[in-house]
């Protein structure tokens, strides 16, 4: 099991300003960097609530800290921070929240989970793959001015407009699959252009 290493674990722990006793919240567990970090400068009495809403995080949080009675983690948002929080600090007072918002690197890594076009996978992109739509199925019904909505709103495309109008003339053809499909209908819109990056990236 590879250990992933935050990139600004020393100034995340710095701003904890960790208490040996305290209770403590990683609302986005991903691979465990922050929370082996956090729990590394607990004592015995302190301890740490995990949530993830990526049932594999959790999976893996459950296997990496298995024998640490100090660390729980849970399923779950941290949209409903309160819902697990407060049953758990059961009185207690709590000493520290993070948050590391975003796309972690092992959901990037699994083509499976549609998060990258670099290599081919089903087009699905969801941070919790048991709910929800995913991305291909709100392709194949989104207005063309949603998608570019979210495409200019999300991804700062700035040819939201022009690669939205060439999404729904593909899907017209043939339903919108896999990453790989959505890269190729992007540049074939967008045009490679002078940029360096593939012109999918920010979509």
């Amino acid at each position: 099991m590879s250990e992933h290493r935050p990139v600004l674990m020393t100034e995340v722990l710095e701003g904890l300003a960790i208490v040996r006793d305290g209770c403590y919240v990683d609302a986005t567990y991903g691979r465990g960097g922050h929370s082996a970090g956090i729990l590394a400068e607990l004592g015995e009495a302190g301890r740490l609530l995990a949530l993830d809403k990526d049932p594999d995080a959790v999976a893996h949080g459950r296997e990496r800290f298995v024998h640490d009675a100090r660390f729980t983690i849970r399923h779950g948002d941290f949209a409903e921070l309160g819902e697990f929080v407060n049953p758990w600090l059961d009185g207690r007072r709590l000493a520290g929240v993070l948050l590391d918002l975003g796309v972690s690197s092992p959901q990037l890594d699994e083509a499976a989970r549609g998060f990258s076009f670099s290599r081919n996978g089903p087009l699905d992109m969801r941070m919790n793959p048991s709910t929800g739509q995913t991305a291909a199925q709100w392709l194949a019904a989104a207005s063309a001015s949603d998608i570019a909505d979210v495409l200019r709103r999300y991804g700062e495309e700035p040819r939201a407009r022009r690669i939205a109008a060439g999404i729904v003339a593909a899907r017209a053809r043939a339903p919108i699959e896999t990453t790989a499909q959505l890269a190729g209908i992007v540049e074939a819109a967008a045009g490679r252009g002078r940029r360096s990056l593939h012109p999918a990236t920010l979509v």
